[in-house]
């Protein structure tokens, strides 16, 4: 067992939550569920698997993952960011406990490469492996971003290294979930979206390549700096013939198709959709004040607390 702990977001994750803790059972030294009150098993089965729990209201990821690491009594030397439907695979967890023990202090954060299995395929094309995230940093050298979506973790006081291990991102629920979670994250990524446009409150925009993967960083600036200040019907469409046609996106079958057209076109264009619809109604709006009064309504998110 190595000198790191783990820290996990929940809310009725118990299709996933047992997996994911029987993946790091022999790596990691504590795990801490941070629960945003779960109504099925997820707490009883964390619990059982040896788990710490602890319970806050959800307001958005970033939110919620800073109260985790605020509250949770960490006493690793080591900490990583898990969500309860990724898996450390068995070769990573060998890479941990050859590597860990012998990165030197100038060593703040570790990069994982994460893959995408979606309707039990690997979604190996159209852009999505590898994601490298940074996912593990030295405590008291990592924090997460405040921002509504996309949040990264940072570092600081170091350099990140990157294992090559397997690390996935499987979510076994159905086409119904997946939809309905996307539509949140619009939402959730429209409000940044207004944001960096209004000013309305405090947010990390930029992602230095020293603090966070060299990846992320890129595709952070192409993205706020390209990508959003395109038409709506141009964005959406390009980046879904990007993935799905340059990058070769159509190798990944017919689960690849479904994937990359929703993930890559449909929700892109409802991100871009919904900044259409809540621009028409923040348009009469003259201060910052009667904007986020009038997005809190149109969003159902409490906002004006982050001013």
């Amino acid at each position: 067992m190595l000198d790191l702990s783990v820290v996990i977001l929940t809310h009725n994750e118990e299709k996933h939550i047992a997996r994911g803790l029987a993946a790091i059972r022999s790596i990691a030294k504590e795990v801490f569920v941070i629960d945003s009150f779960s109504t099925d098993r997820t707490v009883e089965l964390a619990e059982a698997a040896g788990a710490v729990v602890l319970k806050n209201k959800f307001v958005n990821y970033a939110k919620q993952f800073e109260w985790g690491l605020q509250n949770a009594p960490i006493t690793g030397t080591w900490v990583m960011r898990l969500d309860a439907d990724e898996v450390i695979e068995p070769d990573l967890v060998a890479e941990f406990e050859a590597k860990l023990p012998t990165l030197g202090a100038d060593v703040v954060g570790i990069n994982l490469k994460r893959k995408h299995i979606f309707m039990d395929r690997w979604i190996r094309h159209g852009d999505r492996y590898p994601l490298i995230l940074l996912r593990v940093w030295r405590h008291g050298h990592g924090r997460i971003e405040s921002r509504w979506m996309d949040e990264h973790m940072i570092t600081w006081g170091g350099r990140t290294v990157t294992f090559d291990g397997g690390f996935s991102d499987h979510n076994i629920n159905d086409l119904t979930f997946f939809t309905d979670k996307h539509n949140k994250y619009a939402t959730r990524e429209a409000i940044d979206i207004l944001n960096r446009k209004y000013s309305l409150f405090p947010m990390d925009e930029e992602l230095p390549s020293e603090a966070v993967s060299f990846q992320a960083s890129v595709k952070r600036w192409v993205k706020e700096k390209v990508y959003n200040k395109l038409p709506l019907w141009v964005g959406p469409t390009g980046f879904f013939v990007y993935r799905y046609v340059f990058k070769l996106g159509f190798l990944d079958g017919q689960p690849g198709m479904i994937y990359h057209f929703l993930q890559g076109g449909w929700y892109r264009f409802l991100v871009g959709a919904k900044v259409v619809e809540y621009e028409r109604e923040l348009v009469t709006c003259v201060t910052n004040e009667e904007r986020l009064e009038k997005l809190e309504k149109l969003t159902g998110h409490r906002l004006r607390s982050a001013v």
